[in-house]
């Protein structure tokens, strides 16, 4: 039988069964909605994809490499004091 149908055919069923779906996903999105009010009211929490989509767009700022290397000798500094202390002999 599908191959009795013409392209032209076969997109307009393709489309009307298409269709029919969205109508279909749209009556469940009212169910939830009536079923579940507070979760589509002002003052909720965001989706997490919004939540994704914000963290996304937010712009992480960049160290150049005199900072990079500012921060890699206090480190140094840190870490020696830190080996140091713990080597020392303590006076119990």
């Amino acid at each position: 039988m599908a191959k009795d149908l013409s392209k032209d055919d076969l997109r307009r069923f393709a489309r009307l069964g298409a269709m029919r779906r969205l109508e279909d996903i749209r009556s469940e999105e009212a169910a939830i909605r009536a079923a579940f009010p507070e979760l589509f009211g002002a003052g909720t929490r965001r989706a997490p994809a919004a939540a994704s989509a914000r963290r996304a767009a937010r712009k992480r700022s960049t160290m150049s490499p005199a900072m990079r290397k500012a921060v890699s000798e206090r480190m140094k500094k840190y870490w020696a004091s830190r080996r140091k202390a713990k080597s020392a002999p303590k006076n119990g």
